[in-house]
């Protein structure tokens, strides 16, 4: 299954990344805007949004591209590894 991480903090880039392993997924994070995101989200399976660190262009910009992907969007208020786990448990399976 592949994810997409947008938002959260840059120094947890990495614990992002291994957490999906662990469930069995790959994943992509995006901390910060660099450039258009529309071109590099591609088509992944979910998209996690940290809806506490994005902005909020940001946030409609990917919602928007994932609406018209059909990309199922799952919104976190926090972007903590707790918060990470509990929404791959929820909506990736294992």
């Amino acid at each position: 299954m592949s994810v997409v991480i947008v938002g959260g903090n840059e120094c947890m880039a990495g614990r992002y990344e291994s957490i999906c392993r662990e469930h069995g997924c790959k994943a992509k994070v995006f901390t910060k805007e660099y450039g258009s995101l529309k071109k590099k989200l591609g088509k992944p399976d979910l998209l996690i949004l940290f809806t506490g660190t994005v902005s909020h262009r940001m946030c409609l910009s990917v919602a928007q591209e994932a609406r018209r992907n059909d990309v199922t969007v799952v919104r976190v208020p926090k972007s903590s590894a707790t918060a990470l786990r509990a929404a791959l448990m929820q909506h990736a399976a294992v």
